[in-house]
Protein backbone atom coordinates (compact mmCIF):
# COMPACT_ATOMS: atom_id res chain seq x y z
CA UNK A 1 0.00 0.00 0.00
CA UNK A 2 1.30 3.44 -0.80
CA UNK A 3 1.66 5.88 2.08
CA UNK A 4 -0.66 8.86 1.83
CA UNK A 5 0.05 12.12 3.59
CA UNK A 6 -3.00 14.28 4.09
CA UNK A 7 -3.51 17.74 5.60
CA UNK A 8 -5.10 18.43 8.94
CA UNK A 9 -8.24 16.38 8.99
CA UNK A 10 -9.97 13.69 10.95
CA UNK A 11 -12.76 11.38 10.13
CA UNK A 12 -14.99 10.09 12.88
CA UNK A 13 -16.73 13.18 14.21
CA UNK A 14 -19.83 12.92 12.05
CA UNK A 15 -20.48 9.23 12.68
CA UNK A 16 -19.86 9.65 16.38
CA UNK A 17 -22.10 12.70 16.56
CA UNK A 18 -25.05 11.11 14.80
CA UNK A 19 -24.80 7.85 16.73
CA UNK A 20 -24.63 9.69 20.05
CA UNK A 21 -27.45 12.00 18.99
CA UNK A 22 -29.93 9.22 18.32
CA UNK A 23 -28.83 7.27 21.38
CA UNK A 24 -29.30 10.22 23.72
CA UNK A 25 -32.65 10.90 22.10
CA UNK A 26 -34.00 7.57 23.32
CA UNK A 27 -32.99 8.31 26.89
CA UNK A 28 -34.00 11.94 27.07
CA UNK A 29 -37.51 11.71 25.69
CA UNK A 30 -39.54 13.56 23.12
CA UNK A 31 -39.71 16.90 24.94
CA UNK A 32 -35.93 17.18 25.28
CA UNK A 33 -35.31 16.15 21.68
CA UNK A 34 -37.90 18.60 20.37
CA UNK A 35 -36.25 21.37 22.37
CA UNK A 36 -32.71 20.43 21.37
CA UNK A 37 -33.76 20.15 17.75
CA UNK A 38 -34.13 23.93 17.68
CA UNK A 39 -30.33 24.15 17.77
CA UNK A 40 -29.97 22.30 14.46
CA UNK A 41 -29.21 24.44 11.41
CA UNK A 42 -31.34 23.38 8.46
CA UNK A 43 -30.11 22.98 4.89
CA UNK A 44 -31.81 21.61 1.77
CA UNK A 45 -29.38 19.02 0.36
CA UNK A 46 -31.87 17.84 -2.28
CA UNK A 47 -32.55 21.20 -3.90
CA UNK A 48 -32.49 20.98 -7.69
CA UNK A 49 -31.48 17.31 -7.82
CA UNK A 50 -32.74 15.37 -10.82
CA UNK A 51 -32.35 11.83 -12.12
CA UNK A 52 -31.80 10.45 -8.65
CA UNK A 53 -31.55 6.71 -7.91
CA UNK A 54 -34.78 4.94 -7.04
CA UNK A 55 -35.39 4.31 -3.36
CA UNK A 56 -34.22 0.90 -2.20
CA UNK A 57 -34.87 -1.09 0.94
CA UNK A 58 -33.86 0.52 4.22
CA UNK A 59 -32.72 4.02 5.11
CA UNK A 60 -29.56 5.78 3.91
CA UNK A 61 -28.12 8.72 5.86
CA UNK A 62 -25.16 10.65 4.46
CA UNK A 63 -22.83 11.70 7.29
CA UNK A 64 -20.40 14.54 6.62
CA UNK A 65 -17.67 15.81 8.93
CA UNK A 66 -16.23 19.25 8.24
CA UNK A 67 -13.09 21.01 9.41
CA UNK A 68 -14.88 24.11 10.64
CA UNK A 69 -13.25 25.82 13.64
CA UNK A 70 -16.31 27.97 14.26
CA UNK A 71 -17.09 28.30 17.96
CA UNK A 72 -13.56 27.56 19.19
CA UNK A 73 -11.52 30.06 21.18
CA UNK A 74 -7.85 30.65 20.39
CA UNK A 75 -6.98 28.68 23.52
CA UNK A 76 -9.10 25.72 22.40
CA UNK A 77 -7.57 25.75 18.93
CA UNK A 78 -4.13 25.54 20.47
CA UNK A 79 -5.18 22.79 22.90
CA UNK A 80 -6.73 20.70 20.13
CA UNK A 81 -3.82 21.22 17.70
CA UNK A 82 -6.17 22.36 14.91
CA UNK A 83 -4.75 25.73 13.91
CA UNK A 84 -6.72 28.63 12.49
CA UNK A 85 -7.17 27.72 8.84
CA UNK A 86 -10.28 25.84 7.78
CA UNK A 87 -12.53 25.51 4.76
CA UNK A 88 -15.95 24.22 3.85
CA UNK A 89 -14.34 20.86 3.15
CA UNK A 90 -15.57 17.34 3.84
CA UNK A 91 -13.02 15.73 6.13
CA UNK A 92 -15.14 12.61 6.55
CA UNK A 93 -17.75 11.09 4.27
CA UNK A 94 -19.69 8.14 5.62
CA UNK A 95 -22.88 6.43 4.60
CA UNK A 96 -25.08 4.94 7.34
CA UNK A 97 -27.50 2.28 6.09
CA UNK A 98 -30.24 1.05 8.42
CA UNK A 99 -32.05 -2.09 7.27
CA UNK A 100 -35.72 -2.07 6.31
CA UNK A 101 -36.51 -4.23 9.36
CA UNK A 102 -34.53 -1.75 11.53
CA UNK A 103 -32.47 -4.59 12.98
CA UNK A 104 -29.07 -3.95 11.33
CA UNK A 105 -26.86 -0.97 10.59
CA UNK A 106 -23.86 -0.56 8.30
CA UNK A 107 -21.46 2.39 8.26
CA UNK A 108 -19.42 2.67 5.05
CA UNK A 109 -16.41 5.00 4.96
CA UNK A 110 -15.94 6.75 1.61
CA UNK A 111 -12.35 8.07 1.32
CA UNK A 112 -12.43 11.83 0.96
CA UNK A 113 -9.82 11.70 -1.81
CA UNK A 114 -11.92 9.29 -3.90
CA UNK A 115 -11.83 10.05 -7.63
CA UNK A 116 -15.29 11.30 -8.59
CA UNK A 117 -17.18 12.92 -11.43
CA UNK A 118 -18.87 16.06 -10.09
CA UNK A 119 -22.11 16.91 -11.94
CA UNK A 120 -22.58 20.39 -13.39
CA UNK A 121 -23.22 22.82 -10.55
CA UNK A 122 -23.28 26.42 -9.33
CA UNK A 123 -20.39 27.40 -7.07
CA UNK A 124 -21.63 27.76 -3.50
CA UNK A 125 -19.90 31.12 -2.94
CA UNK A 126 -20.15 32.95 -6.27
CA UNK A 127 -23.10 31.25 -7.96
CA UNK A 128 -20.96 30.84 -11.09
CA UNK A 129 -21.98 27.89 -13.25
CA UNK A 130 -19.41 25.11 -13.57
CA UNK A 131 -19.69 22.20 -15.99
CA UNK A 132 -19.34 18.57 -14.90
CA UNK A 133 -15.72 17.69 -14.18
CA UNK A 134 -13.47 15.19 -12.43
CA UNK A 135 -12.38 16.01 -8.87
CA UNK A 136 -11.92 14.49 -5.43
CA UNK A 137 -15.05 13.57 -3.49
CA UNK A 138 -14.38 16.04 -0.67
CA UNK A 139 -14.37 18.94 -3.15
CA UNK A 140 -18.09 18.48 -3.80
CA UNK A 141 -19.03 20.19 -0.52
CA UNK A 142 -16.85 23.26 -1.02
CA UNK A 143 -17.84 23.59 -4.69
CA UNK A 144 -21.58 23.16 -4.56
CA UNK A 145 -22.60 22.64 -0.94
CA UNK A 146 -24.76 19.76 0.35
CA UNK A 147 -26.74 19.27 -2.90
CA UNK A 148 -23.59 18.62 -4.92
CA UNK A 149 -22.26 16.30 -2.20
CA UNK A 150 -25.51 14.29 -2.20
CA UNK A 151 -25.60 14.14 -6.00
CA UNK A 152 -21.95 13.02 -6.20
CA UNK A 153 -22.36 10.30 -3.57
CA UNK A 154 -25.53 9.04 -5.23
CA UNK A 155 -23.71 8.89 -8.56
CA UNK A 156 -20.82 6.93 -7.06
CA UNK A 157 -22.88 4.46 -5.04
CA UNK A 158 -26.16 4.17 -6.91
CA UNK A 159 -27.94 4.54 -3.56
CA UNK A 160 -30.58 7.18 -2.87
CA UNK A 161 -29.72 9.39 0.11
CA UNK A 162 -32.72 9.80 2.44
CA UNK A 163 -31.21 12.17 5.01
CA UNK A 164 -28.17 14.45 5.27
CA UNK A 165 -26.36 15.32 8.52
CA UNK A 166 -23.23 17.47 8.77
CA UNK A 167 -21.21 18.06 11.94
CA UNK A 168 -18.06 20.01 12.77
CA UNK A 169 -15.42 18.74 15.18
CA UNK A 170 -16.63 21.12 17.89
CA UNK A 171 -19.57 18.76 18.47
CA UNK A 172 -17.30 15.73 18.53
CA UNK A 173 -14.97 17.02 21.24
CA UNK A 174 -17.68 18.36 23.51
CA UNK A 175 -19.83 15.22 23.20
CA UNK A 176 -16.91 13.01 24.25
CA UNK A 177 -16.38 15.20 27.31
CA UNK A 178 -20.10 15.09 28.15
CA UNK A 179 -20.12 11.28 28.36
CA UNK A 180 -17.06 11.37 30.62
CA UNK A 181 -14.50 10.30 28.03
CA UNK A 182 -14.08 7.09 26.07
CA UNK A 183 -12.01 4.06 27.12
CA UNK A 184 -9.53 2.64 24.60
CA UNK A 185 -6.81 0.01 24.80
CA UNK A 186 -3.57 -0.18 22.84
CA UNK A 187 -0.86 -2.82 23.02
CA UNK A 188 1.77 -0.21 22.08
CA UNK A 189 2.33 3.50 22.72
CA UNK A 190 0.84 5.77 20.06
CA UNK A 191 2.44 9.15 19.51
CA UNK A 192 1.86 11.76 16.83
CA UNK A 193 3.20 15.23 17.55
CA UNK A 194 1.22 16.75 14.67
CA UNK A 195 -2.18 15.81 16.07
CA UNK A 196 -1.06 15.94 19.71
CA UNK A 197 -1.64 12.22 20.31
CA UNK A 198 0.38 10.73 23.16
CA UNK A 199 -1.29 7.49 24.21
CA UNK A 200 0.59 5.00 26.42
CA UNK A 201 0.34 1.25 26.05
CA UNK A 202 -2.55 -0.26 27.97
CA UNK A 203 -5.97 1.14 28.81
CA UNK A 204 -6.63 4.89 28.69
CA UNK A 205 -9.70 7.08 29.06
CA UNK A 206 -9.61 9.77 26.38
CA UNK A 207 -11.21 13.16 26.88
CA UNK A 208 -12.43 15.27 23.97
CA UNK A 209 -9.01 16.69 23.07
CA UNK A 210 -7.32 13.28 23.26
CA UNK A 211 -10.09 11.63 21.25
CA UNK A 212 -9.73 14.27 18.55
CA UNK A 213 -5.98 13.63 18.42
CA UNK A 214 -6.58 9.88 18.16
CA UNK A 215 -8.92 10.04 15.17
CA UNK A 216 -6.92 12.81 13.44
CA UNK A 217 -3.51 11.10 13.82
CA UNK A 218 -1.97 10.71 10.37
CA UNK A 219 1.67 9.97 11.25
CA UNK A 220 0.99 6.45 12.45
CA UNK A 221 0.95 3.39 10.18
CA UNK A 222 3.13 5.11 7.60
CA UNK A 223 0.52 7.81 7.09
CA UNK A 224 -2.11 5.36 5.80
CA UNK A 225 -5.51 7.02 5.45
CA UNK A 226 -7.18 3.61 5.50
CA UNK A 227 -5.59 2.58 8.79
CA UNK A 228 -6.83 5.88 10.17
CA UNK A 229 -10.36 5.18 8.91
CA UNK A 230 -10.26 1.84 10.70
CA UNK A 231 -9.17 3.62 13.91
CA UNK A 232 -12.07 6.00 13.46
CA UNK A 233 -14.52 3.12 13.12
CA UNK A 234 -12.96 1.48 16.17
CA UNK A 235 -13.45 4.67 18.15
CA UNK A 236 -17.09 4.92 17.07
CA UNK A 237 -17.74 1.44 18.47
CA UNK A 238 -16.05 2.43 21.74
CA UNK A 239 -18.04 5.67 21.92
CA UNK A 240 -21.32 3.79 21.47
CA UNK A 241 -20.33 1.31 24.17
CA UNK A 242 -19.55 4.21 26.51
CA UNK A 243 -22.86 5.96 25.81
CA UNK A 244 -24.76 2.77 26.63
CA UNK A 245 -22.71 1.47 29.58
CA UNK A 246 -22.13 4.77 31.39
CA UNK A 247 -25.81 5.41 32.07
CA UNK A 248 -25.91 8.60 29.98
CA UNK A 249 -29.13 7.45 28.35
CA UNK A 250 -30.82 6.97 31.72
CA UNK A 251 -29.92 10.44 32.99
CA UNK A 252 -32.16 13.09 31.34
CA UNK A 253 -29.89 15.97 32.38
CA UNK A 254 -26.76 14.24 31.07
CA UNK A 255 -28.49 13.09 27.91
CA UNK A 256 -29.81 16.59 27.31
CA UNK A 257 -26.37 18.16 27.77
CA UNK A 258 -24.82 15.65 25.37
CA UNK A 259 -27.50 16.29 22.77
CA UNK A 260 -27.02 20.06 23.07
CA UNK A 261 -23.25 19.66 22.68
CA UNK A 262 -23.83 17.67 19.51
CA UNK A 263 -26.57 19.77 18.00
CA UNK A 264 -24.83 23.09 18.46
CA UNK A 265 -22.82 22.60 15.25
CA UNK A 266 -25.07 20.26 13.28
CA UNK A 267 -26.61 20.96 9.87
CA UNK A 268 -29.32 18.59 8.66
CA UNK A 269 -32.10 18.34 6.12
CA UNK A 270 -35.55 19.57 7.27
CA UNK A 271 -36.92 16.03 7.22
CA UNK A 272 -34.50 14.86 9.89
CA UNK A 273 -36.43 16.17 12.87
CA UNK A 274 -37.35 15.07 16.37
CA UNK A 275 -39.61 12.24 15.24
CA UNK A 276 -36.92 10.83 12.95
CA UNK A 277 -34.28 11.16 15.68
CA UNK A 278 -36.46 9.26 18.13
CA UNK A 279 -37.36 6.58 15.62
CA UNK A 280 -33.72 6.01 14.73
CA UNK A 281 -32.83 6.04 18.40
CA UNK A 282 -35.30 3.22 18.97
CA UNK A 283 -33.38 1.20 16.39
CA UNK A 284 -29.82 1.91 17.46
CA UNK A 285 -30.36 1.56 21.21
CA UNK A 286 -31.06 -2.17 20.78
CA UNK A 287 -28.13 -2.96 18.52
CA UNK A 288 -25.65 -5.57 19.62
CA UNK A 289 -22.13 -5.62 18.22
CA UNK A 290 -23.06 -8.27 15.64
CA UNK A 291 -25.88 -6.08 14.35
CA UNK A 292 -23.63 -3.14 13.45
CA UNK A 293 -21.06 -3.37 10.67
CA UNK A 294 -18.29 -0.88 9.96
CA UNK A 295 -16.56 -1.12 6.61
CA UNK A 296 -14.81 0.89 3.90
CA UNK A 297 -15.52 1.02 0.20
CA UNK A 298 -13.23 -1.42 -1.68
CA UNK A 299 -10.46 0.34 -3.61
CA UNK A 300 -8.26 -0.59 -6.55
CA UNK A 301 -5.62 2.11 -6.10
CA UNK A 302 -4.95 4.24 -3.02
CA UNK A 303 -2.64 6.76 -4.68
CA UNK A 304 -3.34 7.15 -8.40
CA UNK A 305 -1.95 10.39 -9.75
CA UNK A 306 -4.41 12.39 -11.82
CA UNK A 307 -3.13 15.55 -13.58
CA UNK A 308 -4.58 18.61 -11.88
CA UNK A 309 -5.86 16.61 -8.90
CA UNK A 310 -2.76 14.94 -7.50
CA UNK A 311 -3.04 11.66 -5.60
CA UNK A 312 -6.53 10.14 -5.69
CA UNK A 313 -8.23 6.99 -4.41
CA UNK A 314 -9.76 4.87 -7.15
CA UNK A 315 -12.53 2.47 -6.16
CA UNK A 316 -12.65 -1.17 -7.15
CA UNK A 317 -15.74 -0.80 -9.33
CA UNK A 318 -16.72 -4.46 -9.26
CA UNK A 319 -16.29 -4.98 -5.51
CA UNK A 320 -17.82 -1.59 -4.65
CA UNK A 321 -20.74 -2.39 -6.93
CA UNK A 322 -21.39 -5.61 -5.03
CA UNK A 323 -21.27 -3.78 -1.70
CA UNK A 324 -23.78 -1.10 -2.66
CA UNK A 325 -26.01 -3.57 -4.50
CA UNK A 326 -26.24 -5.59 -1.28
CA UNK A 327 -27.20 -2.49 0.70
CA UNK A 328 -29.81 -1.54 -1.89
CA UNK A 329 -31.71 -4.80 -1.36
CA UNK A 330 -30.87 -5.28 2.33
CA UNK A 331 -28.92 -8.42 1.52
CA UNK A 332 -25.86 -9.78 3.36
CA UNK A 333 -22.68 -7.82 2.73
CA UNK A 334 -20.13 -9.45 0.43
CA UNK A 335 -16.90 -10.69 1.92
CA UNK A 336 -14.18 -7.98 1.96
CA UNK A 337 -11.16 -8.33 -0.35
CA UNK A 338 -8.53 -10.72 0.93
CA UNK A 339 -5.41 -9.29 2.61
CA UNK A 340 -2.27 -8.79 0.55
CA UNK A 341 -0.45 -12.05 0.06
CA UNK A 342 -3.65 -14.11 0.07
CA UNK A 343 -4.10 -13.91 -3.69
CA UNK A 344 -6.47 -10.95 -3.72
CA UNK A 345 -6.44 -7.19 -3.90
CA UNK A 346 -5.49 -5.64 -0.55
CA UNK A 347 -8.46 -3.98 1.07
CA UNK A 348 -8.53 -1.03 3.47
CA UNK A 349 -8.87 -3.30 6.48
CA UNK A 350 -5.55 -4.90 5.65
CA UNK A 351 -3.78 -1.67 6.56
CA UNK A 352 -5.05 -1.57 10.13
CA UNK A 353 -2.59 -2.14 12.93
CA UNK A 354 -3.28 -5.41 14.71
CA UNK A 355 -1.75 -4.07 17.93
CA UNK A 356 -4.29 -1.27 18.34
CA UNK A 357 -7.23 -2.83 20.16
CA UNK A 358 -10.54 -1.49 21.40
CA UNK A 359 -11.17 -2.61 24.97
Amino acid sequence: MHARRDGRRWGLRIATALAALVLTASGAGHAMVTSAENGVHRVDPFRGLRERPEAGAGLNILLIGTDSREGLTAEERDRYHVGDASCRCADAVLLLHVSEARDRATVVSLPRDSYAELPAHDFADSGERHPAHADKLNAALSHGGPPLMVSTVEGLTGLRVDHYVEVSFVSFMRAVDEVGGVRLCSARPLKDSYSGLDLPAGTSRLDGAEALAYVRARHLDGGSDFARMERQQRFLAAFLDEAVSSGVLLNPAKAGATARALLGSVRADPGFGAEEMLALAGVLRHFETAQARFTSVPVADTARHVPGLGSTVVWDREAAGRLFAALRVDGPLPEPPRPEGAGGTPGPAATARADEITC
